[in-house]
């Protein structure tokens, strides 16, 4: 059985009150206010409130001008005025104003309240899903114009370098400035294929679908442990990594994957440049179908300002490292994906800690 509609009658006169809820109570949830401050406080109380009646003749403030105050701190209710048709004046304020949906005259008739109630019923419906899809409309065209950024700033950043480069490397003759050269050269594809990989990784998460089998923490490690522990050894940045998988985990192996290459990219990424103490740490713990995972840094932290804001699309916390801006964000829609959760500890230089909890499924 659905749930009642909800439905809020303001008037001052309580037998009017008494007769309207006696007539639609079996088919309607009817809440009642005899003044526009208690109404107001039943609609703060009732957001799900979707149709709101009111008589024109009100003391202390008129329907109208309660409606048009809802009509702001409560857009989504649709509001029908209840008048004598000697209120012609107010009708057309009202209107005139787009503070009512409908207006009924009194005394009511009960046919006329209920097909009043449907009609609002179908428009506040419309409205929900307009509002719905406008917020989605917003939020598409944020990040489209955030993408538009990120493609002028992370592609045509390491291109201008690269073609940088070439001019320079066509008037070089000694064969060490050509090695610099190539070396800034395989620096800007690096980029331009970590930024590409980025959107792919995007892109899956957004459209892909689960694929599940079961998991083995210490195969999926293996392969990112053989390529960080050379990062380590490169960037003497010390490498601990311990797994503990008690029992079987299912889950799905390409955003695992993801999760672990992006938070350990950005353990080493943003380490203290020239600290003589850096480390990562991974600890993985598989325990009663719940994977834990942490993963420690001792970098260059976090503004605790910032913390709230990592996971979005395309935000940087720092401007010492170049990143897509991809990464978090692609751990968070991973995690989704999962049912997981990401936890984030920093303290300003002296380093983060993630800690994400992924359910078995």
């Amino acid at each position: 059985m659905s749930e009642k509609i909800k439905i809020l009658y303001v008037d001052d006169e309580p037998e009017n009150l008494v007769g309207f809820k006696a007539s639609l109570r079996l088919d309607y949830q009817i809440l009642t206010a005899t003044n526009v401050p208690l109404a107001i406080s039943i609609l703060n109380d009732h957001p799900e409130i979707r149709v709101v009646f009111c008589d024109q003749r009100m003391p202390g403030k008129s329907g109208v001008d309660f409606f048009e105050e809802i009509r702001i701190s409560h857009p989504l209710a649709v509001r029908i005025m209840l008048t004598a048709y000697t209120d012609v004046d107010s009708i057309i304020d009202a209107i005139n104003k787009g503070n009512i949906f409908r207006f009924v005259k009194k005394p009511w008739i009960e046919a006329d309240i209920i097909w009043a109630i449907a009609e609002a019923n179908k428009f506040y419906l419309a409205n929900s899903m307009l509002s719905i899809k406008n917020d989605e409309l917003q939020k598409a065209y944020n990040e489209l114009n955030k993408f538009a950024y990120s493609v002028s700033h992370d592609i045509r950043g390491p291109l201008s370098g690269l073609l940088g480069a070439m001019n320079l490397a066509s008037d070089i003759d000694d064969i060490d400035e050509m090695k610099e050269m190539l070396s800034l050269m395989e620096k800007s594809v690096k980029k331009l294929d970590t930024y590409v990989l980025s959107m792919h990784d995007y892109y899956s998460l957004q459209r892909g679908e689960l694929k599940i089998t079961e998991i083995d923490f210490n195969k999926v490690i293996e392969e990112l442990k053989a390529i960080y522990t050379v990062l380590s050894r490169i960037n003497k940045v010390k490498l601990e990594i311990s797994i503990h998988q008690d029992g079987i985990f299912r889950s799905d192996y390409a955003p695992l994957r993801l999760i672990f290459n992006n938070l350990l990219s950005n353990a080493f990424k943003y380490q203290e440049r020239n600290s003589t103490n850096k480390s990562v740490e991974m600890i993985v713990e598989v325990q009663n179908g719940v994977a834990t995972i942490y993963v420690k840094d001792t970098g260059i932290g976090i503004l605790g300002s910032h913390v709230g804001e990592i996971f979005n699309l395309f935000y940087r916390s720092n401007s010492l490292e170049v990143g897509s801006g991809f990464g978090l964000y692609n751990v968070k829609s991973a995690l989704s994906k999962l049912n997981g959760q990401i936890e984030v500890q920093s303290v300003l230089h002296q380093g983060t800690t993630f800690k994400v909890t992924i359910p078995s499924i």
